[in-house]
């Protein structure tokens, strides 16, 4: 069974910051497999669209940020350990959403929700002002 579990949310205030992480079982990142091309977070918040947030490729290592989030967030990968991370400083709280990790198999758009194959539950974050 696929299962990709979410960790490291919680409330935060504006400036602070937070590691998530991204943890899968029955499912490989390892590149040498290609399980998975890309790796990706999305946050979404009550009444919106889900919204990429950034990705990184599992073969190439390449990255991508949604402009909201260049220069605060960091994605990372330790396959070792079949985690991605996402790190966010200088967090701010118009971050504040539900996260969620997911899986493309085949490269697609990589901040389009329906190019995704598998999802995690999620993990709340929240930033206070």
């Amino acid at each position: 069974e696929v299962q990709f579990v979410e960790s490291g949310g919680g409330l935060v205030q504006a400036g602070g910051s937070l590691r998530l992480s991204c943890v899968a079982s029955g499912f490989t990142f390892d590149a040498d497999t290609f399980d998975a091309d890309a790796i990706g977070w999305f946050r979404q918040v009550p009444g919106k669209e889900r919204e990429g947030v950034s990705v990184i490729g599992t073969e190439d290592g390449n990255t991508y940020y949604a402009d909201s989030v260049k220069g605060r967030f960091t994605i990372s990968s330790d396959y070792a350990k079949n985690t991605v991370y996402l790190q966010m400083n200088s967090l701010k709280p118009e971050d504040t959403a539900v996260y969620y990790c997911a899986a493309q198999v085949l490269t697609g758009r990589w901040d389009k929700p329906s190019t995704y194959d598998f999802w995690g539950q999620g993990t709340q974050v929240t930033v206070s002002s």
